[in-house]
């Protein structure tokens, strides 16, 4: 496990486990600020290239279709790999199940068991 700077506000703690970074995501991500999360996440897929990005969202108590857009830009820059999204706050727990992204992306109770 390393420590890895995101460069962004919105995305406070990053480490990198094995093929995986872990991200922790803070605040909420609409359209004014999912162009910050966006690039922060990108320049992290671009630098280590992972196999599997775990967005830790317990501290994201909204987000809109422009930060759901951002989640699905990053899946396809991982080419086959795995988007895990832990620790999802209820509101936005509603909405992925609303757009059925549930299969799409894998949505996990904790860090720990998106690293499995």
């Amino acid at each position: 496990m390393s420590e890895v700077k995101s460069g962004s506000s919105m995305v406070p703690a990053v480490r990198q486990e094995g093929d995986a970074i872990v991200a922790a995501v803070s605040g909420e991500v609409d359209l004014n600020n999912s162009s910050q999360l966006r690039g922060a996440l990108l320049d992290l897929i671009a630098r280590y290239a992972p196999k599997k990005l775990v967005l830790n969202l317990s501290r994201v108590p909204y987000m809109d279709s422009s930060a759901v857009a951002v989640l699905v830009e990053c899946l396809r820059k991982l080419k086959g790999g795995k988007v895990m999204l832990a620790e999802v706050q209820p509101r936005v727990k509603g909405l992925l199940e609303i757009a059925r992204l549930g299969s799409i992306f894998g949505i996990v109770a904790s860090e720990a068991d998106a690293l499995k």
